[in-house]
């Protein structure tokens, strides 16, 4: 399987599947490359789908210095993705923190992306959730840690906005957890500390966000209570954004409603050709 390294030498796994225009996935904390294996199947015979394992997630490398995690290391990351596979101009898709990396890249490197999907984003954006986030966030990492991804597994992968996942597809849940097991703890601590309690709110990005261009589809679950004011500022505030919202829909949107899912995200990439 393809391979990249980093400028601070850190080997990126990345797989590619089909064939057309590029379009870059980006996955959230609790899952890797595989989390997108539904948008990959359904999305392959018209694009060429580029899926990669964030750094701390093997099979990329698990660095153990913490001043390796960090928000910019991430999109500096997916950069690195798409320099090695030759793209010069994605659709970027992200989920959660990979929605946050996505939403992050669209700021910085607008000449890179063609559109934006950002899903499940803003769960501890808002200043009266902050503290309690980043308090979340570090325990987390503790008990990574202490006990392990397996222990973590199961506690993580029971939080109310992914039981929608469990009572809509057994099967889908049960790979999800099996997928939180296999994280390696080091690189899961150290995402938890130095990428997900050290970001920056997005309340506090108010400003640099009514400046990008990047068309941007706003995508949450009806019942994903912490990211849902997040994503209505972020439609207020973004030019050129379309909001989405899935009823009786959690924080796995792609894996809950995997066809609507891509529906709306071949609409979204239907609407920037006709712009275009």
């Amino acid at each position: 399987m393809p391979s990249t390294t980093t400028d601070d030498e850190v080997r990126l796994h990345w797989e590619e599947t089909g064939r057309g225009a590029p379009i870059l996935f980006i996955h959230e904390f609790g899952g890797d490359h595989r989390s997108w294996a539904p948008q990959v199947e359904r999305l392959s015979d018209r694009y060429r789908c580029i899926t990669y394992d964030a750094r701390g997630y093997p099979s990329s490398d698990v660095p153990t210095d913490p001043a390796a995690y960090s928000q910019q290391r991430a999109v500096a990351d997916a950069i690195a993705v798409m320099d090695a596979a030759g793209v010069r101009l994605a659709d970027v898709v992200g989920n959660s923190m990979g929605g946050f990396a996505a939403l992050h890249l669209g700021l910085s490197h607008p000449g890179r992306v063609r559109s934006l999907v950002v899903a499940g984003c803003g769960y501890g954006a808002h200043s009266e959730q902050a503290d309690a986030f980043r308090a979340d966030a570090l325990a987390i990492a503790d008990e990574y840690d202490r006990k392990g991804a397996e222990s973590v597994a199961a506690s993580y992968g029971s939080r109310p906005a992914r039981q929608q996942l469990q009572l809509k597809n057994p099967a889908a849940y049960a790979e999800h957890l099996r997928i939180l097991a296999e994280h390696d703890p080091v690189g899961a601590a150290l995402t938890m500390r130095g990428v997900q309690a050290a970001r920056p709110s997005l309340y506090a990005l108010e400003g640099v966000l009514t400046a990008m261009s990047v068309p941007t589809l706003l995508l949450v679950g009806d019942e994903d209570h912490e990211a849902i004011q997040a994503n209505l500022m972020l439609r207020r505030t973004l030019p050129d954004a379309g909001l989405a919202v899935l009823p009786r829909s959690g924080h796995l949107t792609n894996l809950e409603e995997p066809d609507l899912f891509t529906a709306l995200v071949e609409g979204h990439h239907a609407t920037v050709d006709r712009r275009r």
